[in-house]
């Protein structure tokens, strides 16, 4: 781009390679962007809450995903409309931060852009709408915070925990057991949290999926699993108190590292090449027996003749274990990877009290389980499902079911779900409108009336008349002054999210505010897009 002056000193724009390229001002672009991010919201908008539908993705490589989470269909779509790229990392941010509500904030931003969209062709400036949407989401903000509860829980009292997580996987493919996975989830958290600092490393939680098995067979190992099989099948399957030796040297004579050649022309000096090979093997197998080790987990692969010392000597051995799996083993079991056999000494061994291998099925997949670990810090939640994609979807859901418990750790307030908070916002934020002089108390009250988008999305998701229902839930609400009421999604006969037990985290919920506030602001402010034409 280039500025020029013409004669008479008036300024005007040259752009280079213009005929290569389109050019939308003013309020063309603004609409252009506010159908672009409405189109993308309005793929997501029905697979919210717990009768939401869930979307089928094939990769250019033919791979399919079916996901129910936001984040995920928005990741897996090819998105090319750089305003829709917005709405998509807006999913992606909700998800690194809270990881739950990735759905619930694309849905929210749409709803802004398409009150914004009015607005503008009432011929608002767009810079009054983004500040109205401002102050308006700071009302709301507040708002959550009034009608928040503290939730108690301990060590021993789990149960609150549970029911906010079994919210959470309600509207996932696994709501049929999802009692038993929150359950899964609660307890994988408490295990690796640390309630003083209130924290919560979830990598020490890995998860493991295995096809076959049905979905109520997941369980949560207080331990890890490789997925990996002894080296030798007449090793034992089972070791009790087992002391591991954890190496990242390959159990093999070493190579010198420049090119080297070995001439052999008589048998006798082939004889001792070969016994001094063995020499080398007998030395290592017989150092880690030396330290007393009764499993030796490898990172490289040894040859034959290893594997057959190795049984010999009554040292059962696993090989070809990565990297990010030795570190977690050496976490759980509080031993140090070793580098060198020169290095194994006692005190770098792991402990274990029960390390066993387990068998599937009829193929011949197994797994090594290694349990009752001296330090419990890192656990492993092991799904079955039917299929592939069943286990990754299920993945996902335990995914955002381990964030929500781990928010909760970090900051134990709730506000009641099924669409309560977003009703009970707009009607604050509504009333609040008033207070405002000027133009911005139009942009307040669209924003009250793009709260109401989540509601209205449960009840057509769930095959109720959506404007007769959120009207008669809005109109409760104020009669009785109960924030808790929400749409019924499950058709129980209560609006009163206390008694279904619905609950949502009060972080999730203001991050959703927030994220989606400060998106529909970056895109009303854009009024020019110049961009390569298609040709």
């Amino acid at each position: 781009m280039a500025l020029a002056f013409d004669e008479f000193g008036r300024p005007f724009i040259i752009l280079k390679e213009q005929e290569q390229k389109t050019r939308l001002r003013g309020l063309d672009a603004q609409k252009a962007n506010i159908a672009s991010g409405k189109a993308v919201a309005r793929i997501l908008r029905t697979s919210l809450g717990p009768k939401g539908m869930d979307k089928m993705l094939q990769s250019p490589d033919g791979d399919v995903t079916i996901t129910n989470d936001g984040a995920t269909i928005l990741e897996q779509m090819d998105v090319d409309n750089q305003i829709a790229k917005l709405m998509v990392e807006l999913s992606r941010s909700q998800d690194y931060e809270i990881g739950d509500g990735t759905t619930g904030v694309v849905v929210m931003a749409g709803a802004l852009l398409e009150q914004a969209e009015k607005l503008l062709e009432h011929g608002i400036h767009p810079i009054r709408i983004a500040e109205g949407y401002e102050l308006a989401s700071r009302i709301a903000f507040e708002h959550l915070e009034h009608i928040a509860h503290k939730f108690e829980f301990s060590a021993t009292n789990i149960e609150p925990l549970i029911q906010t997580c079994m919210t959470t996987l309600s509207s996932k493919i696994v709501n049929r057991c999802k009692r038993s996975l929150a359950e899964i989830a609660v307890k994988a958290v408490l295990a690796v949290a640390d309630l003083e600092r209130k924290d919560v490393n979830l990598d020490l939680i890995k998860v493991e999926g295995k096809v076959g098995g049905k979905l109520e067979d997941t369980e949560l190992i207080y331990g890890i699993v490789v997925d990996k099989d002894m080296s030798h099948p007449q090793m034992p399957k089972q070791i009790e108190d087992a002391k591991i030796a954890i190496l990242t040297c390959p159990f093999e004579p070493p190579k010198p590292k420049t090119k080297h050649k070995v001439d052999i022309d008589t048998v006798e000096k082939f004889q001792t090449l070969r016994q001094q090979e063995q020499k080398y093997f007998d030395d290592m197998v017989q150092k880690c027996k030396d330290v007393g080790a009764t499993l030796v987990i490898c990172q490289w692969g040894f040859d034959d003749e290893a594997n057959h010392l190795l049984m010999h000597r009554n040292l059962p051995a696993v090989r070809w274990v990565g990297g990010v799996e030795l570190e977690l083993i050496a976490i759980a079991t509080g031993g140090r990877i070793v580098p060198r056999f020169q290095e194994l000494t006692p005190e770098k061994l792991g402990k274990a009290g029960l390390v066993r291998e387990k068998a599937f099925g009829t193929t011949k997949d197994r797994m090594i389980y290694i349990e009752h670990c001296a330090n419990s810090r890192a656990v492993t939640i092991f799904i079955r499902g039917g299929n592939k994609m069943m286990i990754e979807e299920t993945k996902r859901s335990l995914h955002d079911a381990l964030c929500v418990a781990r928010n909760l750790i970090r900051n134990n307030s709730i506000v009641y779900g099924g669409g309560s908070a977003e009703i009970s916002c707009s009607v604050a934020v509504e009333a609040a409108a008033d207070k405002y002089p000027g133009v911005e108390q139009y942009a307040i009250r669209a924003f009250a009336d793009a709260l109401d988008a989540i509601p209205m999305a449960l009840a057509e998701n769930s095959g109720l008349q959506p404007i007769e229902t959120l009207s008669a839930v809005k109109s409760q609400q104020i009669k009785e002054n109960n924030s808790c009421c929400g749409i019924d999604c499950n058709d129980t006969g209560t609006n009163d999210m206390r008694e279904q037990n619905v609950f949502e985290t009060l972080i999730g919920k203001q991050q959703q505010i927030l994220l989606a506030t400060q998106v529909v602001k970056m895109i009303l402010k854009i009024d020019d897009v110049i961009s390569p034409s298609d040709y």
